[in-house]
């Protein structure tokens, strides 16, 4: 699960800083990614930030950037190229061989995924690639161009606007978009592909997809994206693209491992950079987010700590129910528990204490237990008592200490 987003610089083809972030996992990595972004897009498109989390929540550490010219990297747009960028991803890749691990993922949006095609022959390190709504020729990025493209083959360069921004693109741009055999780069790669493609795409046809899925060797594989846009802005077909890309990715790179060789007893939440609150968790071996819904400003990728609070009671209530049925040879059934939370007057509850009630606002939990099977009353009974043994009950009706302390600081707060 991604922990934090790192914000880095290296130099790009040119010598110019260009702007990263990477994205690592809250724990163990399993491997080192390396995201290409769409022609003209940047780093932090939305989808690239969503399917990197996810990613990263599943081990496999991301390193995305802005190609020069583009985002928060500087150079001019107007110098650079296809082959440019090949050599920025180039660069990318040594910096984090240098720095980190050399890549085994290349992961290529749009004309990023032509480019990460084009360069995967070159990396021996690279184990598997990936790509999403890739154009099965670099030329098709002069579509985008319009009727700037007779401008520009007459003046030499020209102003075009492009995704609502303007960018003064030169003839030689042109001339090397159209040089490119990406078809023969593709069938020459030799590493597993995958292609994601979305049969609606309006900007890259679902035909480039086959062509580069007919012109790769094996092992390829295709995921359909369904109804999703060439960009990916609903955040369901970005979460889809990162989890099809995981599943497909166990296979060419380490297991997730998130406990490795260490031990780790505790409960570990850090924040990922993403959005406002999102979290990540790792308890044990297991990893999720946590986070609030859209309504308070998160972006709803898991519970909320409330939730988790009765996530806690619900499931220490099913397992003591469970223990307690086994011990007597109940045939219950399965065992649900629905659980809710509120903050109310504590005057106004009716099953608190006098020095309960004394207070002023409460936490209050609603429990409501269901069993599959019928019992008899004085069972129905005996499961209400038992739900009241249950540990995280005890803990939170009991007097709770939490000590507080910043890392190395001996000092604490309590």
């Amino acid at each position: 699960m991604a922990a934090k987003s790192q914000k880095l610089s290296f130099q790009g083809h040119s010598g110019a800083s260009l702007a990263a972030r990477l994205d690592l996992p809250n724990g163990p990595v399993r491997a080192y990614a390396l995201f290409a972004h769409c022609f003209t897009c940047s780093k932090d498109l939305l989808a690239a930030r969503r399917i990197s989390a996810e990613l990263a929540r599943a081990g496999i550490a991301v390193l995305r950037f802005d190609f020069t010219g583009l985002g928060s990297s500087e150079g001019e747009f107007a110098s650079t190229n296809f082959s440019t960028n090949l050599e920025d991803l180039l660069s990318a890749a040594a910096f984090l061989e240098e720095h980190y691990d050399a890549p085994s993922v290349l992961i290529g949006h749009s004309l990023g995924g032509a480019a990460v095609l084009a360069i995967a022959g070159r990396l021996s390190s690279v184990r598997a690639v990936a790509t999403i709504g890739a154009p099965s020729d670099t030329a098709h990025v002069l579509k985008n161009l319009g009727a700037s493209l007779e401008d520009i083959q007459d003046a030499g360069e020209a102003e075009v606007s492009l995704g609502g921004r303007q960018f003064r693109v030169q003839r030689q741009f042109v001339e090397d978009a159209r040089s490119h055999s990406l078809l023969e780069a593709v069938s020459k790669m030799r590493k597993p592909l995958l292609v994601l493609h979305a049969p609606f795409d309006e900007i890259v046809g679902i035909d480039n997809a086959t062509q580069l899925f007919l012109a790769a060797k094996h092992p390829k594989s295709f995921i359909s994206l369904d109804r999703g846009d060439h960009l990916l802005t609903e955040p369901e077909d970005a979460s889809f693209a990162a989890s099809a890309m995981c599943g497909w990715l166990s296979r060419y790179i380490p297991g997730d491992d998130p406990q490795g060789t260490v031990s780790m007893e505790h409960v570990r939440v850090m924040e990922t950079g993403q959005g406002k609150f999102q979290n990540a968790v790792q308890a044990g071996r297991h990893r999720l987010f946590a986070d609030e819904p859209e309504s308070f400003g998160g972006l709803d990728t898991g519970p909320s700590p409330y939730d988790f609070l009765s996530i806690a009671l619900g499931a220490c209530t099913t397992m003591t129910l469970r223990l307690y049925a086994d011990r007597k040879n109940l045939d219950l059934g399965r065992i649900s528990v629905d659980v809710s939370h509120e903050k109310i007057h504590a005057k106004d509850c009716a099953d608190c204490s006098d020095t309960t009630k004394a207070l002023g606002r409460i936490d209050r939990f609603e429990r409501v237990i269901d069993v599959e099977k019928a019992v008899s009353p004085e069972t129905r009974k005996k499961l209400v008592e038992i739900a009241g043994k249950c540990p995280v009950h005890r803990t939170l009706e009991s007097v709770v200490h939490v000590h507080t302390a910043l890392h190395d600081d001996e000092s604490g707060a309590e």
